[in-house]
């Protein structure tokens, strides 16, 4: 299978004075690659950027605003092999800042957090400025990258469109991957927005850091913390420490995770299993339909 250099790739190649034509001999090895599964039904995975130092995970304050999204945009930074950090934008425009800060530093723990608005850019060009490296914005249609791009260079570089005020989802202004450089030689990516990111592999032991030790604790090894007796997770949900939906987001990746490397019959089977259990209850289910589809016919 031949692999096509992405963007933030370093590779080898000749190019002739006489013609415009360069020829790729070899992509050198990469630090870290960002990648996601393809959008549509087939699993072919998509590689985003390369040799990136840090992941910019960005969303928007505003109804934008989606903990369990950024849950598994964190995941996917992790698994890349850089480290990722979180821009919230559009502080300006939200009333309740300091309950979502609350709510978002739950679940990034560590992780380096931007707090931007339509005129506060500084500390995040600060750091970028504080020593050479190159980064990668990612997140949704109209949560503000190309805004917070353009600010950081000093000049439009990226075109920019309206939100819609109804359900504040943007239309995709960025519709290819660009690098710009700053002065100080760190190297800026953007990309396309992604309302929906489809998981090749996500880092689980990084991002759900706090689960997994949980797990350690459950009284039974092949707990599926569902509600078991001994459960440590549902016991910290009970108490009020973990929230049931950060729960339900793990096991969604996990099964992301092993659906990577699974065909498509097993994936099939496996979700068999984890809607019905067992064929009787599948044919219970189907007479049920059928019943109901019967009474409403008499009427």
């Amino acid at each position: 299978m031949i692999e096509y250099p992405v963007v933030g790739d370093i590779i080898e190649f000749t190019h002739s004075p006489f013609d415009k034509i360069a020829i790729i001999h070899s992509i050198c090895h990469r630090k870290s690659l960002l990648s996601r599964v393809a959008s549509g039904s087939s699993n072919n995975i998509q590689p985003i950027a390369a040799n990136i130092d840090i992941v910019f995970i960005t969303s928007a304050l505003d109804q934008n605003f989606n903990l369990s999204r950024i849950e598994r945009y964190i995941s996917v930074a992790w698994e890349s092999g850089a480290q990722p950090a979180i821009i919230l934008t559009k502080a300006d425009l939200v009333s309740d800042l300091e309950s979502k800060l609350v709510a978002i530093k739950q679940i990034a723990k560590s992780l380096q957090i931007f707090v931007t608005d339509n005129n506060a850019f500084a500390s995040l060009k600060n750091f970028l400025l504080a020593k050479p490296q190159t980064v990668v914005f990612i997140g949704s249609s109209g949560v503000g990258k190309s805004t917070l791009i353009n600010n950081l260079l000093g000049y439009e570089a990226m075109h920019t469109k309206e939100v819609r005020t109804s359900d504040h989802k943007g239309k995709h202004s960025t519709t290819h991957r660009q690098l710009f450089r700053l002065e100080n030689g760190s190297q800026i990516i953007d990309t396309p927005g992604m309302r929906e990111l489809q998981i090749d592999v996500g880092n689980i032991d990084e991002t759900f850091e706090d689960i997994e030790f949980l797990a350690q604790h459950c009284q039974y090894k092949n707990c599926q913390h569902k509600g078991e007796s001994g459960c440590a997770i549902f016991a910290a949900i009970e108490k009020g420490l973990l929230s049931k939906k950060r729960l339900e987001n793990y096991q969604k990746i996990l099964r992301e995770n092993r659906y990577s490397q699974m065909s498509s019959s097993e994936i099939a089977e496996d979700k068999f299993k984890r809607y019905f259990g067992n064929k009787s209850e599948a044919k219970r289910v189907r007479n049920l339909k059928k019943s109901k589809q019967k009474d409403y016919r008499k009427f």
